[in-house]
């Protein structure tokens, strides 16, 4: 039985999750925080910046299906954290559904689902793959691309700008500033640069409405103001790009680098979807997020967490917990949708379906067009992004036959 927790939430010795090494091999960081930590442990999202990251399948439902003791409004601890810090953009308060509980979210989350919940899934499909095929006649007789800048990124980006009703020019400002505060190294400038972009589109939008999503937040009765309205925006194109990019991404390196998989899904034995959620087990696209702060010391499971200190759900960790796992053959994760990957309770994300289609067409496009690509490196050679929150590969290179 793996203890809950075994060293101090509060001392001075915690797990930085900025690091190279982290980024490299996380999973096993996890087990050695398992043996040292438990299910709950001390570590520091950037250098002074302490939180608890939730690695215990158990606890981590229990939290994210507990907005009382653990809400998800961060506006006392933003306030001992430096305008310089820089997770900060990630965690701060903002007018949103995410950061945001009670009446308030139940608005704003009412509004975003709207919006969602009236894109057609046809016309999304068509939109995946007429996009899709753009990206692939780009490169399709150069014999090699690489499949996060040329390929998962334009996908995720394009199709997410013209869901939003936004032109190119406003979106590549917002994917820019995006970047920054994903990658935590430049943060306040790309925070900066996502609320001038992402204000110039609700502008845009209250002057020449469409059919669109920031049209239709603008219309729904919650009557967003314009501050609330760059918010709701800036929450869509958080989850929309840097996500979604790194999860096509990243299925597409389980098939390049899983041969027992990739021989499955071609024989027909998988699908495309059984490889989503592979990925969203093993390297969900947000390893470690769904940061709640509890307003008291919080117990759980004997454990004190600190007030007003974040505390963050691994879900790449709580995924793979042991006594999740325990007796279950290797497989059994295969059609499994139990993970975590898409948080659970009331911040449970209300985009999952449109995702998953969005990836599952991207992923099959792609390997119909090209079913013999192959890594264009060794996979040792592949290089994880550093951040405390997400998974993302630096770059995927393939090579591609041209001959067809």
């Amino acid at each position: 039985m793996i203890p809950t927790n075994t060293g101090s939430l509060t001392g001075p010795d915690r797990i930085p999750l900025y690091s190279t090494e982290f980024a490299d091999d996380p999973h096993a960081a996890y087990e050695r925080m398992r043996k040292i930590h438990g299910a709950l442990v001390p570590v520091e999202l950037t250098p002074g910046i302490p939180a608890t990251l939730v690695i215990g399948y158990a606890q981590a439902r229990r939290i994210l299906n507990d907005p009382l003791r653990f809400p998800a409004d961060p506006r006392v601890w933003q306030q001992q954290a430096p305008a310089s810090c820089p997770v900060r953009p990630m965690m701060e308060w903002r007018p949103n559904a995410l950061r945001s509980s009670g009446a308030e979210h139940a608005r704003y989350r009412a509004a975003n689902t709207a919006g969602l919940d009236a894109i057609d899934q046809h016309g999304l499909r068509a939109l995946v793959e007429k996009v899709a095929d753009s990206a692939i006649t780009d490169f399709r007789t150069t014999g090699r691309a690489d499949l996060v800048s040329q390929y998962a990124f334009p996908i995720a980006f394009r199709v997410l700008s013209t869901l939003l009703g936004c032109p190119d020019e406003i979106g590549a400002r917002i994917a820019d500033g995006m970047a920054r505060v994903f990658d935590t190294t430049d943060a306040a400038r790309g925070n900066h640069i996502l609320d001038q972009a992402v204000a110039d589109l609700v502008t845009l939008r209250r002057h020449q409405p469409a059919d669109d999503i920031t049209t239709r937040l603008m219309a729904h009765p919650a009557h967003l103001d314009d501050r609330e309205m760059s918010h709701q925006l800036i929450t869509l194109y958080g989850a929309g790009i840097e996500p979604l990019t790194n999860l096509i991404v990243n299925t597409c390196r389980k098939l390049l680098t899983d041969e027992e998989f990739s021989t499955s899904l071609h024989a027909a034995q998988s699908t495309v979807r059984d490889a989503l959620d592979a990925v969203l087990y093993t390297d969900p696209p947000l390893a470690n997020y769904c940061i709640t702060y509890p307003p008291y010391p919080a117990d759980i499971d004997g454990a004190l967490l600190p007030a007003h200190q974040p505390v963050v759900i691994s879900m790449a960790a709580c995924n793979n917990d042991p006594e999740l796992t325990l007796g279950l053959p290797t497989d059994a994760i295969t059609g499994n949708r139990a993970h975590l990957a898409w948080s659970a309770g009331p911040h449970t994300c209300p985009a999952r379906s449109h995702a998953y289609l969005i990836a599952e067409t991207a992923i099959s496009h792609l390997t119909d067009a090209f079913p013999e690509m192959d890594l264009a490196v060794p996979t040792d050679e592949l290089r994880w992004r550093p951040g405390p929150f997400h998974r993302a590969m630096e770059a995927l290179p393939v090579l591609l036959p041209t001959t067809r």
